[in-house]
């Protein structure tokens, strides 16, 4: 690490478990912004499908799961966008705050503008600001610690706990406003939570705002600005086109971003691994995240599923009879944030015990792809079975499978991006983990149209069999993987 680096990162007094109070803001901030999303998210793919008279907009069902996959891959894939804009303008500090504004404005048109047009307007908003602010607060996190420092994948997790603290919560008391008010109420309280974590965020951003962070790494130019702006411009006027021309269709938007996202992502890579401003050694450690890039795009195209193939699962074949009351379909999302949190810390104090002798990043993505497989592999013996068969313990444990893997990528490969990121690439190269969410979350929308309830297994096998592969020769190749890291593990 140069002496410049050093300077840009400050090393306040540890305060928070052993770490900066910045990690503590931070996870609050997110606590409150996963709250609002998944509380949202927990109702849309129902709010979509269900009929008029109860509350919904009466859609087909394969539409509200596109629209549910679309939704999710543009709320990864506009992490691009802000990392670009933090990287080049704003500075990560400053597009994180301004990202958690556009979110409230999103929850807020989707409680107060009824029918299509609020579906639109707040998607679109939370979609833009959520990806930015993810890219943003990882970015800002890893600014917190040295490059060395052995901390830096236990404050992930702790971050990430503080994270599906929010999930957890939020889910559970949207649902209850959904069942009492009707759906536009749970949109309310997202809005709500999303306003509580701004003002958190601003009572405590002088622990949080460091010199890097709030840096812009590679300014724009004068030409360039004229330049991006006409590219903003022409993308506009092309997406007003093609939705006035009805190429945009609900069913196919979640396969209009799986290919955005695709051409995104090679376009980033390239873009990365070609620029001056990147030496040999970064230039390497870029070629090594593409592997990791396709392993964690599997794996999130299994897991999103909670949100299309899982919320219609949830509906029609889980039993949600508990203790003599039927729970909404929606709670089901918040099983997963519930292990996240009891075993965010396990994981959090395993890495840090283990120091330097935990698993390579390459068999940590290993070994999740190989439990998500795992996982849907899980729901054959429960097929075949009538609507509302299906034993709530079942999902339970598929959801547990769910978390142990997710705890091995997610947090890591946050982590793992902003110690393979390029000094001049900053966010961007953080935006490229959050694209092979975007990928995945896309995915599962797209793939959500094979599958059947009365003809269950192929589509659980195929989907656990191929993950596992993807696992297995991750695990086989990762030296090569390891060496052209250059040292970072």
């Amino acid at each position: 690490m140069t002496s410049t680096q050093e300077d840009q990162t400050i090393k306040p007094a540890r305060s928070f478990f052993g770490h900066p109070w910045g990690l503590a803001n931070l996870a609050g901030v997110e606590m409150w912004e996963r709250f609002s999303f998944y509380g949202m998210q927990g109702l849309l793919a129902f709010y979509i499908y269900y009929s008029v008279a109860d509350g919904g907009l009466g859609w087909p069902k394969d539409a509200a799961t596109s629209i549910v996959g679309a939704y999710g891959g543009l709320v990864y894939l506009s992490s691009v966008l802000g990392g670009w804009i933090a990287d080049r303008v704003l500075g990560a500090e400053r597009t994180l705050l301004s990202a958690a504004v556009i979110i409230m404005a999103g929850h807020l048109a989707l409680a107060l503008v009824p029918g299509g047009l609020g579906l639109a307007m707040g998607l679109v908003c939370v979609a833009l600001g959520s990806g930015s602010l993810k890219t943003s607060t990882s970015t800002v996190l890893g600014d917190l610690y040295t490059q060395g420092d052995v901390k830096r994948d236990a404050a992930f997790s702790i971050y990430y706990m503080g994270v599906n603290l929010g999930a957890f919560i939020g889910p559970l008391l949207t649902s209850a406003l959904w069942g009492w008010k009707g759906f536009h109420w749970g949109f309310g309280l997202a809005a709500i939570g999303m306003a509580l974590g701004l003002i958190q965020y601003l009572l405590m951003r002088k622990h949080t705002a460091t010199d890097a962070a709030r840096r812009v790494p590679n300014p724009l130019n004068r030409r360039e600005r004229v330049r991006w702006i006409c590219i903003v411009a022409a993308a506009i006027a092309i997406i007003a086109v093609a939705a006035v021309l009805g190429w945009l269709r609900p069913e196919t938007l979640s396969s209009v971003v799986v290919g955005l996202t695709l051409v995104a992502a090679v376009a980033l890579f390239v873009v990365i691994g070609s620029s001056k401003r990147v030496d040999a050694d970064e230039r390497s450690r870029v070629f090594a995240f593409i592997p990791l890039f396709i392993a964690s795009a599997v794996f999130w195209t299994l897991f999103q599923q909670q949100f299309t193939v899982l919320a219609i699962y949830a509906d029609e074949r889980l039993d949600r009879n508990i203790f003599g009351f039927v729970v909404p379909p929606s709670i089901v999302t918040s099983i997963n944030p519930v292990f996240i949190i009891i075993f965010a810390g396990v994981f959090a104090a395993m890495w840090t015990k283990l120091g330097t002798r935990q698993p390579s990043a390459p068999v940590k993505f290993a070994i999740a792809t190989c439990v998500m497989g795992l996982a849907f592999l899980t729901f054959i013996p429960f097929s075949g079975g009538a609507n509302g068969s299906v034993p709530f313990l079942a999902i339970v444990l598929i959801l547990f499978l769910f978390t142990i893997a997710e705890l091995c990528i997610s947090p890591v490969g946050q982590s793992l991006a902003t110690k393979l990121s390029p000094k001049a690439f900053h966010s961007q190269m953080v935006a490229l983990f959050f694209l092979s969410v975007a990928l995945g979350s896309a995915a599962a929308g797209t793939l959500s149209s094979f599958y059947s309830p009365t003809n269950e297994v192929p589509y659980f096998l195929t989907i656990g069999v191929v993950s596992i592969s993807v696992g297995v020769l991750l695990f086989i190749f990762k030296q090569p993987v390891l060496r052209l890291m250059r040292g970072v593990r």
